[in-house]
């Protein structure tokens, strides 16, 4: 048993899958203050272990789990932890998080995060007992779905505590471009293709159990920051609505704002979201909530459809995003559709969001007539046709037929199908939206267009910023900002992310983030680590960490002309609750980069990276 003191283990699990070999690697204390944790650490890992020609699928990129300090204490929404490589779907910077129960197993087994590289002969899974790890043989387990192969690793593994797994899908044995991981089966790092690069290695499965603690500088003051914390989130009408419905209370109110994405983002009013919502999802299919490792906030829905042709046995519901993604961006309706859409997606380990923004491509190229059955082994690709989405979901899965071009995401699918149909691609770096309209809230295109992972909403806040759910005034902020409109955003798009960049290093939930200032983020991290992190200190550290992950993302080919919005997105709808608006994106872009400090390629300038200590970063951006 290993305990984690102020916060971190301070040790680097380095596994080599070629050579079969294992070692730790320790991480000083001025590495770990720099970047905290999450995707900061990950991308300074990263930045000097790789070569910008290296294959996103090849045995040379490294796949880099990490934790943050905050992770395995009883803090709300501290259960984090991100996963980050070379994107197989982007080529760019590729990291995807989730909350759960992995995070904090992997603390308590005495370890910040894991670093794989290489690739095994043969597929394997990695078992990590406290200080005992080993890399097992996984072959009987390969090819089978995420649900079976959690449970068989659990009782294979099980003693009085279960083992946390994370596991992939036939997905991503099959590399498809957006494959997820599942932790236990509820929890999925869906975004950028993780999925792929784990399959790539030919590691089926990731499985810990801890009996170590993670014990803060200061408990006294820790306990009662904790309570108050506690208190506040239960306070929250923003969190009271997510325990009540979960994310998909979003839906109604996202309607009278320009937020849903409808027919692939070419329209502005479906009379079926009413019911594809939170209040349905509640009244007619809940069987119970929950909640992440230590969260009060328990947004996760537990689901069962009883009969009829979508009949799915009781597991986890789906959110807001695939709500959407296999509802309104499908014009579909039928909730127990969504509901075995999003079984099927997370047993064979795919991306929601992405898969169902692929579909929805291919629907409207069916629409326009680009596809036919011939194309589609025969299936009608009709708008809401939801049976023949989830059978498209199980041929990308296998990369069968349509599948196999579908699994390479829509902006790759389109190069390969031509014929014009790459103007009704809705992505940006090659990454799909999410289900957030920037035509209703212009902020949030323009993080779209800036971001080093392509198209996000969580890797900053300015989803509820702009939205008015939160102000976070004494950082800077205004407090209010016009959705519909262009004034203002670059400004407060650079503070959302200085926010909010240093709570994914700490691996820090956006809900719970939503509900306390940034001063309470500070004296969380001040409490656990010793460490005095003013409010001022986090901004700063926010900087440095966005400029390390964007440079990264620039050294693997992006450039300004990467920085922009679909055509769908800078077409106005003719109704709806964001009819008429577009973003004035090369405005906000330009007044954004002269306040980040990017030169006219779309580089973080040299005297920046500097003045924010990415000395090498600099050298190896600029010479």
């Amino acid at each position: 048993m290993r305990n984690c003191e102020s916060g971190y283990a301070r040790r680097l699990l380095e596994v080599d899958l070629t050579e079969g070999k294992i070692q730790e690697t320790p991480l000083d204390d001025v590495l770990l203050r720099n970047y905290l944790g999450g995707g900061g650490l990950a991308a300074h890992l990263f930045l000097n272990s790789f070569s910008p020609e290296t294959d996103a699928l090849s045995v040379e990129n490294p796949l880099i789990i990490m934790t943050g300090p905050l992770v395995g204490t009883l803090f709300p929404g501290t259960s984090r932890f991100a996963i980050c490589a070379r994107s197989p779907q982007t080529g760019f910077w590729g990291i995807g998080t989730c909350g759960g129960t992995f995070g904090p197993e992997l603390k308590f087994a005495g370890y910040d995060g894991i670093r794989v590289q290489g690739k095994a002969q043969k597929p394997v899974y990695l078992l990590v007992e406290d200080e005992t790890v080993e890399i097992r043989d996984a072959s009987d387990l390969w090819g089978k779905q995420v649900y079976e192969v959690t449970d068989i690793l659990k009782e294979r593994h099980g003693g009085k505590r279960k083992p946390k797994v994370l596991v992939i899908g036939p997905a991503g044995e099959n590399k498809v471009r957006f494959a997820a991981i599942a932790n236990d089966k509820a929890h999925y790092i869906g975004r950028t293709g993780m999925g792929a690069v784990m399959g790539s290695k030919m590691l089926k499965a990731i499985v810990v159990s801890g009996t170590g603690k993670v014990l803060p500088a200061f408990p006294e003051e820790y306990k009662a920051l904790r309570t108050r914390l506690v208190e506040q989130c239960n306070d929250s009408q923003f969190a009271q609505g997510l325990r009540s419905m979960g994310t998909a209370s979003a839906m109604d109110l996202g309607m009278l704002t320009g937020d849903v994405p409808i027919r692939n983002w070419t329209k502005g009013e479906f009379e079926g979201t009413a019911k594809i919502g939170g209040p349905t999802m509640t009244a007619d299919y809940l069987t119970k909530v929950h909640a992440c490792y230590a969260c009060p906030i328990a947004c996760k829905r537990v689901v069962k459809v009883d009969s009829g042709p979508f009949k799915t046995d009781e597991g986890p519901g789906p959110e807001y995003e695939t709500c959407c993604t296999f509802g309104s961006f499908l014009e579909n309706d039928n909730f127990e559709g969504i509901v075995k859409a999003n079984e099927i997606c997370n047993q064979y380990g795919v991306d929601t969001i992405s898969c169902g923004s692929t579909i929805a491509f291919a629907m409207e190229c069916f629409d326009k007539g680009i596809l036919t059955t011939a194309d589609t082994d025969g299936l009608e690709l009709t708008w809401g046709n939801i049976d023949a989405a989830i059978q498209i979901v199980k041929k990308i899965a296998l990369r069968e037929g349509i599948g196999d071009l579908l699994a390479e995401g829509s902006a790759k699918a389109a190069q390969k199908i031509g014929k014009g149909s790459e103007q009704y691609v809705v992505a940006v770096k090659g990454l799909e939206l999410p289900a957030h309209d920037p035509r209703g809230f212009h902020g949030m295109g323009l993080e779209y267009a800036v971001g080093y992972r392509g198209a996000c909403h969580l890797q900053h806040m300015s989803h509820t910023i702009e939205q008015g759910m939160v102000t976070y005034e004494d950082a800077g902020f205004k407090s209010d900002y016009d959705g519909p409109s262009s004034d203002g955003k670059a400004e407060m798009v650079v503070l959302s992310q200085n926010i909010g960049v240093p709570a994914t290093s700490a691996c820090l939930c956006v809900f719970v983030y939503d509900c306390i200032t940034v001063q309470d983020f500070a004296d969380m991290i001040h409490t656990v680590t010793g460490w005095d992190f003013s409010q001022d200190d986090l901004i700063k550290m926010g900087e440095k960490i966005w400029l390390l992950m964007r440079g990264v993302t620039n050294l693997l080919g992006a450039r300004a002309g990467d920085d922009k919005l679909p055509p769908h997105i800078l077409t106005p709808l003719e109704e709806g609750g964001a009819c008429g608006s577009v973003p004035e994106i090369d405005r906000m872009l330009k007044e954004y980069y002269n306040l980040r400090g990017l030169d006219s390629n779309g580089l973080p300038r040299r005297d920046v990276l500097e003045r924010a200590g990415l000395n090498d970063l600099a050298k190896k951006l600029h010479g």
